[in-house]
């Protein structure tokens, strides 16, 4: 066959799984008389965009019932309908129409919804689409030209039609890291808004036992407490293995281009049993492992899995033997370490296995074993191929993960209402920051906040990383206080003012643009960065000072919110952790970019690293290690040391 001589090996589509549904699942119209029988006295979730389940199982085992799931994955919907009680409903929430649907299904359970979760797709918003993004949260996402834009709007809209205690979304990094968090940081401010108190985390999914590497953006919100209180994490030295998440499982028989495991094997369990793998086994039948079953394999790939180990890469492997170019593929073939995590399973798996080829099996990873890997017990089946079984897997969210989240939302014995309402912390220090970030714009600090003209905010730019004092460059900038456009004269005037050789050459950069009014039309402002070929960081820090909705990743402002939140994040994950952080502090909204200025400013001038002066810090009091910051700083005194305090100012 020529296919056969194309791939290496005889092209199979394996077996349908078809699957019954839940004998505690219900149909539409029966949903009203389910929640007075099976939901009766449940505390109920929905899940949105809820593939085969994974985020639905860690909610059941952190204490939930899902009254409803909707996805627009017919097969994950079958699986979804197999393993769990309730409706699970093929809905596209992308459009308006759905989402009224949606909410008419649900009426039954108006009140008695506690959880909405889920985990909508969220493409970034790129910068130059952020002027839509107030029009598509005021009207829920009704643009029609990007529906992948729209879904998490959709997500929130459902959120306010149902008005639930509390929320979970979960999504990849990339999500927030793409685009500053706008999107995030917009859902926030409308939660809040809403009445919620909220948190982001970005979470290592191996800290609460899930064998990979796997980071994943979490967003909770609630309107009972302002406290999220998630468990402990696993240590290091304690994490879930590859060995210990599939080592319990039948070696199958490998023969080049034959099938590789079945359907249905024998399972015998071990002498010694991992404590995951004894969880995974719970409600399982005692001697069956189900859907223990791979791609075949190639002859020319069996000798390659034969000759690697954990460290070999692409361009390690036999020239004769590589179908790509090694240049190419550095990682296109990856053999997983049993003493390590796994790679994180991704629906990529669905496509090939390369990145999940066995420790000891001339093999890449069964269903069953990436089903483990994901932390899905060995009752979980899933509805279609193979293929399919793969793709819904990778598309999942870790149950240990998801429990781990929920329960970081479980209802508080504690009464608001007698306190009159929730104050979310967070909301409440933006507020402060706002406020005396407008008092400074009102007076000498007006240059280190938007809103600038362009032209003083290149200025402020370009000279930004000179070591001229801020008063220093208050005099300069006030040479062209009242101008709009930049003259020759006013070009020289500001090379006069510069008190040092390396600030005048900065300004003699500002000759291209001088004496050309049309330079510094307000409608070509985002023109000058290029024009003065501005490095990186000068570019935002304009861009940031003539009012763009932006993190600016300095190392003072990532130093405030840090101390804020008594971490060492602006060491540590500066780009990760340390952004998060200054999520809490920027918010979103108008005043989003003024925060963000006053964070910088406060981070150079009062929360220094050296002797921050906690006592003119307009954050001080929400502080959370200000007490152990001036230990310091008295053990510093009578040392003589003076160093550089380790905790918040």
């Amino acid at each position: 066959m020529q296919e056969e001589k194309h791939y290496g090996v005889p092209l199979e589509r394996s077996d349908y799984l078809k699957l019954k549904r839940n004998r505690n699942s219900c149909k539409p119209e029966h949903f009203a008389k389910w929640l007075d029988g099976f939901g009766a006295g449940r505390r109920l979730a929905v899940d949105l965009f809820s593939g085969a389940g994974g985020l639905s199982l860690g909610l059941q085992r952190a204490g939930w019932t899902v009254a409803a799931a909707v996805d627009f994955d017919e097969r994950a919907l079958e699986t979804h309908a197999a393993n769990f009680p309730g409706m699970s409903l093929h809905m596209d929430l992308g459009s308006p129409d759905e989402r009224d649907r949606l909410e008419k299904l649900l009426e039954p359970a108006k009140g008695k919804i506690d959880l909405v979760a889920g985990g909508p797709p969220c493409q970034p918003f790129s910068r130059a689409g952020r002027s839509k993004i107030r029009s598509l949260v005021d009207h829920h996402g009704r643009d029609p030209h990007d529906r992948r834009k729209e879904l998490w709007s959709a997500y929130l809209d459902v959120v306010k039609r149902l008005e639930p205690r509390a929320v979970l979304m979960e999504n990849v990094p990339d999500m927030g890291l793409g685009d500053d968090f706008f999107v995030v940081r917009t859902i926030e401010e409308q939660l809040e808004e809403l009445g919620y108190a909220t948190q982001v985390r970005l979470v290592d999914a191996w800290r609460y036992g899930v064998p990979q590497h796997r980071k994943r953006l979490i967003l909770l919100a609630r309107k009972d407490v302002d406290r999220f209180e998630w468990r402990q994490e696993v240590e290091e030295k304690n994490r879930t293995t590859l060995r210990d998440a599939i080592g319990d499982l039948p070696e199958l028989t490998v023969v080049a281009t034959e099938r590789v495991g079945q359907r249905r094997l024998s399972y015998s369990k071990p002498e010694k049993q991992s404590a995951f793998a004894k969880d995974m086994r719970k409600r399982a039948q005692q001697d069956v492992i189900w859907d223990h079953m791979t791609r075949r394999v190639r002859k020319d790939d069996w000798e390659i899995f034969d000759g690697m180990d954990s460290k070999t890469l692409y361009s390690d492997i036999d020239p004769d033997l590589q179908r790509y170019k090694a240049n190419h593929f550095t990682d296109k073939y990856k053999k997983l370490d049993w003493g390590d995590l796994s790679r994180s399973i991704t629906a990529h798996i669905a496509k090939d296995g390369y990145w999940y080829i066995h420790p000891e099996q001339n093999r890449t990873l069964t269903v069953r074993e990436a089903a483990r890997v994901q932390t899905f017990p060995d009752r979980f089946r899933f509805a279609g191929t193979r293929s399919d079984a793969f793709r819904q897997i990778g598309n999942a969210v870790p149950p240990l993960l998801g429990e781990a989240a929920a329960q970081a939302l479980l209802p508080s014995v504690e009464d608001q209402k007698e306190s009159g309402g929730l104050q979310p912390h967070w909301r409440t220090v933006r507020q402060d920051l706002t406020t005396w970030a407008e008092q400074r714009r009102a007076g000498d600090d007006w240059y280190q906040l938007p809103k600038l003209t362009p032209l003083h905010a290149a200025v402020v730019a370009i000279l930004s990383g000179t070591r001229i004092q801020p008063d220093q460059l208050l005099e300069i900038v006030e040479v062209i206080k009242d101008r709009t456009t930049l003259t020759r004269s006013a070009l020289q005037a500001l090379v006069e003012a510069a008190p040092t050789q390396a600030a005048r050459s900065r300004i003699d950069r500002l000759a291209v643009v001088a004496g050309k009014p049309s330079a510094w039309d307000e409608q070509k402002w985002e023109e000058l960065p290029g024009r003065l070929k501005m490095k990186p960081g000068e570019a935002s820090l304009y861009r940031l000072l003539v009012d763009e909705d932006l993190l600016w990743v300095g190392q003072g402002a990532l130093r405030v919110a840090a101390r804020l939140n008594d971490t060492d994040s602006h060491r540590t994950n500066r780009l990760s952790d340390g952004r998060v952080n200054l999520v809490k502090l920027v918010g979103a909204g108008e005043n989003a970019p003024l925060r963000m200025a006053a964070l910088r400013l406060i981070g150079n001038t009062l929360c220094r690293a050296r002797q921050p002066l906690c006592e003119e810090c307009p954050l001080s009091k929400y502080c959370a290690g200000r007490d152990s910051a001036s230990e310091d700083l008295f053990t510093d005194a009578l040392s003589g040391t003076h160093g550089r305090a380790s905790q918040p100012s």
